[in-house]
């Protein structure tokens, strides 16, 4: 329901537009990492994924689990709750890793959270959180790089900036890029696995921001 959800209301706030370096989306039991700049990104990825024809698993913060309704969309989905710096963390690879033997596709965002500030400019992603590595040495699944950039256009700075930018979303209508790259498997190496990791999504985010108006939406060198 969420991509769904997703799928009619992010082409509602902005201009959609997905691009990818093969043909399809991402195969079955793949893992997909995205970078995060922005509270509106999770749905602008997940309507970009189900544009492709995929309908992921995704690896969220706990906290949302504490909304009541959407607490039971999420567990009805199948959805991993990931509960950072707590001893349950772990058990976010473990249903990670379930999801990836039964033929779902997962997304994972492997930066960890946003940025601090949640700045309204584009920005590389940042330093990856080890979740990935060990998830992809695993299971052996290939790592699916996507791209995007315009989510703070849509929302970012403070709440009440927040909600400003969402409600005037529908008349500004920004454009919202997507762009996802080739797969790729990891090596042994946790720091070389990373680090390739990080320049394969940071090289789809390129892709992605260099598809925005430079004249209104600087990027970050």
């Amino acid at each position: 329901m969420l991509s769904r959800v997703a799928g009619l209301l992010v082409p509602l706030l902005g201009r959609l537009d997905v691009t990818t370096d093969s043909a399809g989306g991402p195969a079955a039991g793949s893992i997909v990492i995205a970078n995060h700049t922005s509270l509106g990104d999770p749905a602008i990825v997940l309507a970009a994924l189900r544009r492709l024809g995929t309908e992921p698993v995704v690896l969220a913060a706990a906290g949302l689990w504490r909304i009541p309704v959407l607490r039971r969309v999420l567990t009805r989905e199948g959805h991993v709750p990931v509960h950072r710096h707590d001893p349950r963390a772990a058990q976010a690879v473990r249903d990670a890793r379930a999801a990836l033997a039964a033929g779902r596709t997962v997304l994972i965002y492997p930066e960890g959270g946003l940025p601090a500030g949640s700045p309204a400019e584009e920005a590389p992603p940042r330093t990856f959180h080890p979740g990935l590595y060990h998830l992809a040495h695993t299971t052996g699944a290939p790592v699916v790089p996507l791209g995007q950039a315009g989510a703070p256009a849509l929302v970012s700075g403070p709440p009440l900036e927040q909600a400003a930018r969402l409600l005037t979303a529908p008349l500004r209508r920004p454009r919202l890029c997507v762009h996802v790259g080739e797969p790729l498997h990891l090596g042994p190496g946790k720091a070389e696995a990373l680090e390739a990791a990080r320049t394969a999504l940071t090289g789809a985010w390129r892709v992605a921001a260099r598809r925005l108006d430079a004249r209104s939406r600087p990027v970050a060198r």
